[in-house]
């Protein structure tokens, strides 16, 4: 039987990797990332979970023993989040070069400079083109059952590439939600022990994983390769979606639509925040206003049919990223544009930057955004990038640089 209890989303993901019977955890700490190792590191020393604990020196350490390790055939998990993941980034694409599945979750927190402790997606957003699969969650339960099936995804033949699994620091990472765990048994049935197909040959045709080619065209066919493992996962996924729904009773798709029956306008977001952008909607729909909200969950492999599919026809659509790539805008807006440049019909496209370091988005702004919304879908032209901040905001920081120049 499933067990409901309380966990923050930081223990929700130690119970994913618990369940999963991980054979190998290297860590670095670094917050809001630390409940995390620090639950697994107990359960590894009163022998609940018996898998090698081990503290590195550094996050590049860490994700070079992670890699290697998963190389010989080990199911490996690990967890970083913000500076760490940047200083980890070398090894991300080495290991992904090596194709060996393993699980990396990072919790998101901005990035210096300044530095911060609240969150944004640069950190993640960074990684997203080197090669780990990316998979963003909402929910307490949502990290721990993304976990699970990232493995199953990660370690199908067909894909071969390590994972990471995001969540928000502190609005996930420390809040308390309920969450169903399922027994292990249940897990087992859903993600077998890991059987590694590189393993198993013959000693006289060993099989390398790290190599240096001279050639740009054995180069490319490799990369290549990558990529359609990469583009594997989104069959898979589906398939390990329907098998996890029909265990567990939870269905989690590429994307997750929120009341986009009749809706006119729709505002794409990812992650925690997606939980108050459901409830402007909510909110927004008892005003009259025909509106929705489309999740992004899967951001590698990106899932452009999926995204096109549940937008096509709409009248606009908002993107509103928590992420801001300087001199361009929000990332996630140019990647939703992407995907319908083809469209017979694009609706108007507006681009919206918040939460930037973890920044409160309120009601009111909300309300703004599908104001403007609106009314760029009547003109038919799109807007942005704009940054939401408000009146309040602007005047207090004012006062600060006044009172700085005075001094």
């Amino acid at each position: 039987m499933a067990t409901h209890e309380m966990m923050t989303g930081n223990l929700a993901a130690a119970w994913g990797a618990r369940l999963a019977d991980v054979d190998y955890v290297p860590v670095f700490p670094i917050t809001p990332q630390t409940e995390i190792v620090e639950a697994l590191a107990g359960w590894c020393d009163n022998g609940d979970l018996a898998a090698r604990f081990v503290t590195l020196d550094s996050e590049h350490s860490m994700m070079t023993a992670a890699g290697a390790a998963a190389a010989t055939g080990a199911r490996v998990f690990t967890a970083t989040s913000s500076q760490g993941l940047l200083y980890a980034f070398e090894v991300l694409y080495t290991i992904a070069g090596w194709r060996v599945p393993l699980v990396l979750v990072n919790v998101s927190r901005a990035l210096a400079s300044p530095i911060t402790l609240e969150p944004d997606h640069n950190d993640v957003l960074a990684a997203r083109d080197s090669g780990f699969l990316q998979i963003h969650a909402e929910t307490c339960q949502e990290v721990l059952d993304s976990i699970l099936m990232a493995y199953r995804i990660a370690e199908d033949p067909r894909v071969c590439l390590p994972a990471m699994v995001n969540l928000d620091g502190f609005y996930l990472s420390f809040t308390r939600e309920p969450v169903m765990r399922p027994n292990p048994e249940e897990v087992r049935a859903f993600l077998p022990p890991y059987r590694p197909p590189h393993l198993g040959l013959k000693a006289s045709a060993p099989q390398a994983l790290g190599v240096a080619v001279l050639g740009g065209a054995t180069y490319s066919y490799f990369r290549h390769q990558m990529h359609l493992a990469s583009v594997n996962a989104l069959t898979v996924h589906q398939e390990v979606a329907a098998d996890f729904a029909r265990l567990f009773g939870r269905r989690y798709d590429l994307v997750e639509g929120y009341r986009l029956e009749g809706a006119e306008d729709v505002l794409v977001m990812s992650n925690a925040f997606a939980s108050k952008g459901k409830a402007a909607v909510d909110a927004a729909r008892a005003r009259g206003r025909r509106v929705g909200l489309l999740r992004l969950r899967v951001i590698r492999p990106w899932p452009a049919d999926a995204i096109a599919a549940a937008l096509q026809g709409r009248r606009a659509v908002a993107v509103l990223d928590q992420n801001l790539a300087p001199g361009l805008g929000g990332i996630l807006f140019q990647e939703v544009a992407a995907s319908l440049c083809h469209a017979p019909a694009r609706p108007a496209l507006c681009s919206y930057i918040g939460g930037l370091g973890g920044k409160n988005i309120s009601e009111a702004e909300f309300e703004t955004i599908f104001e403007q919304t609106a009314e760029a879908g009547v003109r038919g032209q799109g807007i942005g990038p704009v940054l939401l901040y408000t009146e309040e905001e602007r005047r207090e920081m004012e006062q600060l640089w006044t009172t700085a120049n005075k001094n």
